[in-house]
C-alpha cells in the first residue's frame, strides 16, 4: 500500500508541477518567472538577494529575472524602507492571461473540492498549510547542505 500511495502523490505532484510549467508558457513567461511573482505576491516585497534564495537562484539569473518582471509591468525595485541604499522587488501586476489560463484547474479543482464534506475540507487545508511549511523547511535544508548548487 505505501508504494501505491507514494505513486499516487508522486503523480500529484508531477501534475501540479506540469500545470505550472503550461500555465506560465501560456502567459508567455518561464515557470521561473511565475514562481517568483508568485513567491512575491504571496509574501510581499523582498530584497533581490531575499528573492533569489527563494527561487534557488544566483545573483545573476535572478538579476535578470527580475529585468524581465520589471519589464513586462509585474514588479518594481524601490527604496527599502528600512535602508535607502538597497533595494526591494515589489510585486506591481500580474499576467494579464494568468485569470483566463489558470480557470479551467481551477474550476476542476473546484468541483472536486463540492464533494467534500466541510470536515473533510478542513483535513485537506490543514494538510495543505502544514505540508507547505514541511517543504519549505525541507527545501532551505537542502540549500543549507548543498550552497552554490
Amino acid at each position: 500500500m505505501r508504494s501505491d500511495a507514494s505513486e499516487v502523490y508522486r503523480r500529484y505532484l508531477s501534475a501540479v508541477m506540469l500545470h505550472g510549467h503550461a500555465g506560465a508558457k501560456a502567459c508567455g513567461l518561464g515557470a521561473t518567472d511565475l514562481y517568483a511573482l508568485n513567491i512575491l505576491q504571496l509574501s510581499g516585497p523582498m530584497s533581490p538577494g531575499e528573492l533569489a534564495e527563494r527561487t534557488g537562484l544566483t545573483t545573476g539569473p535572478t538579476t535578470r529575472l527580475i529585468d524581465r518582471l520589471e519589464q513586462a509591468g509585474y514588479v518594481r525595485r524601490a527604496p527599502d524602507p528600512g535602508d535607502r541604499r538597497k533595494a526591494v522587488v515589489e510585486p506591481v501586476g500580474e499576467p494579464a492571461d494568468l485569470d483566463r489560463v489558470m480557470a479551467p484547474a481551477r474550476q476542476k479543482i473546484g468541483d472536486i473540492l463540492r464533494d467534500y464534506e466541510p470536515d473533510q475540507l478542513a483535513v485537506l487545508f490543514d494538510y495543505f498549510t502544514r505540508s507547505a511549511a514541511a517543504y519549505q523547511a525541507a527545501a532551505e535544508e537542502l540549500r543549507t547542505a548543498n550552497p552554490g548548487t
